[in-house]
């Protein structure tokens, strides 16, 4: 890599703007209420998980837990995600 970047002024082509889907830092730093599952994947997957787990020095399950949560974020509708928030929001006052 000690290759030295040219770069240029030239139109970039069709770009598109990707909407920010990353938790918040206080939406990390609370713990939602788990429920336990049986789920079967595939080698590849667990074996993944754990070699990028290691790496970042967490636990697998938690980054498999992160990945669904921020998927479900992703795809809810607006509305039930802002109905979600303020109950979790709601709860984690009372705590």
């Amino acid at each position: 890599m000690t290759k030295k970047i040219s770069y240029t002024d030239e139109p970039l082509g069709e770009v598109a703007v990707i909407a920010d889907f990353l938790p918040s830092p206080a939406d990390l730093a609370f713990r939602e209420e788990g429920i336990k599952v049986t789920l079967a994947l595939s080698k590849s997957s667990v074996d993944f998980f754990k070699h990028e787990a290691s790496k970042h020095q967490t636990q697998y399950q938690r980054m498999i837990r992160r990945l669904l949560d921020s998927y479900v974020e992703a795809h809810t509708p607006k509305a039930a995600a802002a109905t979600r928030s303020k109950s979790t929001t709601t709860k984690r006052a009372a705590l």
